[in-house]
């Protein structure tokens, strides 16, 4: 190829997976998203090629004849598993328009990008339709599985990546496997950089209370034992004061509703009341019941079967220096469900956007909550390299099976 490849971004966000293939030296002719938001910052930050379109609609509004390249970063809320997983998610089905849009302006590579959850269960039907498209269409077409550890990000970030080219040959597409990184790596001399504001607690809220009782690495959760749970009865100050008794019949409860199952799905059931009974002669466990409910630690499900009534899974998560940091979504910066590895705040604007490795000169405007939202969005920029590096590798596939073609 003697020019740059082109390529255009559907549902681009602020930009993280344009970024990579910028950096690829691919030329971007257009970037496309229905958030006023995003699209602002993308101009700043990137380039005036970005539109305000709703991709459902209508045709791409500049003019585009013929392109190298269609990437497609389409919604996940209705795929993912911290979602309500709606198959019926209006959202998912614009999964199948990058397809169309790379069809129509006759792509030689097209690249979908979901959460991991877009290819469990019933969900893979949209990918099926999705493929059964492009075959149609005379695309080749493979499913990989992106890892962010793998490639030097620092959050264990998996990403369900199709690529689909133009020819008939059969390549082989490789990412990179670098040294993982912590949060101590990337959010570290943070001084001098925009975009610090977080999100953090009144002082006299419970919330501090909470916090200051989740060290590193663990999580406030009623439903799960081992060392990462911390149990609401264990903060007293907060939740109210239990007897040691009371503490053993919730621990039991907690292991058995769990393990003796009376339902074909779903993740526990309320455990009966007789079954404590036998385990524990010497307690009056229908006073400890009673007085559990009173304090608001179980709840009767059903006649004579009691399950723990706060479950906090998830909740007040306090990440490690050490470790990467979970995946990154849409809430990372509520400090009710991530807390900073050791002050009693939310992660900042500035922290985010390097665990999702954007460069610090890339700046985020808007409402707080709309800055955290586009970086949950976006498509990290290591990722979207490692990405682009296997278009080229297809881009370069099709001109050399062109060129010995017309010899």
């Amino acid at each position: 190829m003697n020019k740059k490849p082109t390529f255009i971004s559907l549902f681009s966000g602020c930009g993280g997976f344009d970024i990579g293939f910028l950096k690829n030296d691919f030329e971007c002719i257009g970037a496309y998203d229905n958030d006023s938001n995003v699209v602002e910052v993308y101009r700043q930050n990137i380039g005036n090629h970005v539109f305000k379109h709703d991709l459902t609609k209508d045709d791409l509004p500049n003019k585009i004849e013929e392109i190298d390249v269609v990437l497609s970063g389409s919604p996940c809320q209705g795929f993912s598993n911290v979602g309500l997983r709606n198959f019926d998610d209006p959202r998912n089905s614009l999964l199948l328009v990058g397809g169309k849009i790379a069809v129509k302006y006759k792509a030689k590579v097209f690249v979908a990008e979901n959460v991991m959850g877009s290819l469990s269960g019933k969900h893979k039907k949209y990918w099926d339709d999705l493929i059964r498209y492009l075959q149609s269409n005379n695309f080749n077409t493979k499913i990989t599985v992106c890892k962010g550890v793998q490639l030097g990000l620092a959050q264990t970030r998996k990403r369900v990546i199709l690529y689909a080219w133009k020819g008939n040959r059969d390549i082989e597409l490789k990412y990179p496997k670098l040294s993982e990184k912590t949060l101590r790596d990337v959010i570290s001399n943070i001084n001098g950089v925009p975009n610090k504001e977080f999100q953090s607690f009144s002082n006299n809220s419970s919330d501090i209370l909470i916090a200051k009782r989740i060290e590193s690495g663990k999580k406030l959760s009623d439903v799960r034992g081992g060392e990462r749970s911390v149990h609401s009865w264990d903060i007293p100050e907060v939740f109210g004061y239990c007897t040691e008794n009371e503490k053993k019949v919730l621990l039991t409860i907690q292991k058995l509703r769990r393990k003796i199952r009376r339902r074909p799905n779903g993740d526990s059931d309320p455990v009966d009341i007789n079954v404590l009974v036998e385990m524990f002669p010497e307690l009056d466990i229908k006073s400890i019941i009673s007085e559990l409910v009173r304090k608001e630690y179980l709840l009767e499900k059903e006649p004579n079967h009691f399950d723990i009534k706060r479950s906090f899974n998830g909740k007040y998560r306090r990440l490690d220096f050490d470790s990467p940091s979970f995946t990154i979504d849409t809430n990372f910066g509520n400090p009710r469900y991530f807390l900073h590895p050791n002050e009693n705040r939310g992660f900042s604007v500035r922290e985010a956007a390097r665990i999702q490795s954007f460069e610090d000169d890339f700046e985020f405007i808007g409402p707080i909550n709309s800055q955290f939202k586009m970086i949950g969005n976006a498509v990290p920029p290591i990722m979207a390299e490692a990405i682009a590096k296997n278009v080229k590798v297809l881009l370069n596939s099709f001109y050399e099976q062109n060129s010995t073609e017309s010899r």
